[in-house]
């Protein structure tokens, strides 16, 4: 990697970056019905669906999310697994149960509606630097720069600086030149337009500099390819688990538990398992993760359906087998709540992804299998 280097600011060029993204936005931001609202709340939804998930994914969700819990008195007085249900399948639950404590905190502490200042802000639950900034400029018109990946990517771009940006030296740089660009009278729009000139031009393998409003003044397109930058360590290999769990059945029932809080998917239920261990077989690190969890023994597998799913930092196999119980109750040994349920009663509960998933397959095949004679597959 080269030397450090970035392109000076001078007030020349803040005026025409302010002037030229702001006239671009103005004329191709995106019609997302979040933009439509100046309610601090919703903005506040919106926010909170938009980091790590797709656009469209929260263009659909975010209107039923708000019918569901239309302010923050509705959300605040809902349950837990209320909230976590209407998040099933946006991922990062762990958002959900920050914004349902935010909640919470602002109605028990007497307040109607978000605080405008940033500082305050960032005291409740669920608050980092990025939410902090974006509630308070699109919602009260602060003027505070956020800066996400989209941000860090179009400013080491125009400013060439091909510093690490995993560094907290690049990090201050970049968050400082977002704030000295920011236009104080549309702080909201600004932080907007930077986002949105990341998401649909300054993209990471083929940006359209031709159509880019600050190319004039972009100093890593003028020395050479952007698509350099932003500079980072190469990613590492990505893990992946194989997961061994129970679909176990008793009378027609099916058990599920909910995982604990404080760890991955925290609130969420699933079928009973887990890691396979290294040189464990499938089978033997299913019977052993169920009894592990719930305290039962389980008995006439068969394999039902593998499921690849990936999350942010690795990726999983789950492997479901169709079993039986043995004698006894589930016992909350490493798992909350373990219940046997009947399938009609599985679209209630809250759960992960890839279980989910399973689910539409078990339902399409009619449910309980008969152990004896075959059991459900999916492909």
């Amino acid at each position: 990697m080269t030397a450090t280097r970035t392109a000076p600011l001078d007030p020349a060029r803040i005026r025409r970056a302010r002037r030229n993204l702001l006239r671009w936005y103005d004329a191709h931001k995106r019609d997302l019905p979040w933009r439509h609202s100046r309610d601090p709340y919703a903005i506040w939804v919106s926010e909170v669906m938009l980091q790590q998930t797709r656009v469209e994914t929260v263009r659909e969700r975010w209107p039923a999310f708000l019918a569901r819990f239309p302010d923050l008195a509705a959300l605040a007085g809902a349950s837990e697994q209320e909230v976590l249900k209407a998040w099933e399948g946006l991922g990062y639950y762990r958002r959900a149960r920050f914004l349902h404590r935010a909640a919470q905190t602002l109605v028990e502490g007497g307040a109607a509606c978000l605080p405008a200042d940033r500082e305050a802000l960032r005291a409740l639950p669920g608050f980092g630097a990025y939410t902090a900034a974006a509630v308070a400029s699109i919602a009260f018109g602060q003027p505070a720069a956020v800066v996400d990946g989209n941000v860090y990517r179009v400013l080491t771009r125009y400013l060439d600086d091909d510093g690490d940006i995993t560094t907290a030296a690049v990090k201050r740089r970049i968050e400082d030149t977002a704030q000295a660009l920011l236009a104080p009278r549309r702080a909201g729009d600004w932080n907007q337009a930077v986002m949105e000139l990341g998401a649909t031009l300054c993209t990471p393998r083929r940006p359209r500099c031709e159509a880019c409003p600050l190319r004039r003044d972009c100093a890593g397109l003028a020395a050479g390819e952007p698509t350099r930058l932003p500079c980072k360590p190469a990613r590492k290999a990505t893990p992946h688990h194989d997961i061994a769990a129970g679909l176990v059945w008793r009378d027609g029932r099916l058990l599920i538990a909910r995982r604990k809080a404080d760890g991955l998917l925290g609130g969420l239920w699933e079928f009973p398992g887990g890691k396979r261990r290294q040189g464990e077989s499938l089978e033997a690190a299913r019977r052993r993760e169920v009894q592990e969890e719930t305290g039962l023994v389980v008995e006439q597998a068969e394999p039902c359906v593998s499921i690849d799913h990936a999350y942010s930092h690795f990726r999983i196999t789950l492997h479901l087998f169709h079993c039986t119980a043995g004698p006894g109750e589930p016992q909350a040994v490493a798992c909350e709540d373990p219940r046997f349920i009947g399938v009609d009663e599985l679209a209630d509960y809250p759960f992960p992804r890839a279980n989910r998933r399973a689910l539409d397959l078990l339902q399409a095949g009619g449910g309980a299998p008969d152990l004896g004679g075959g059991a459900v597959h999916g492909d």
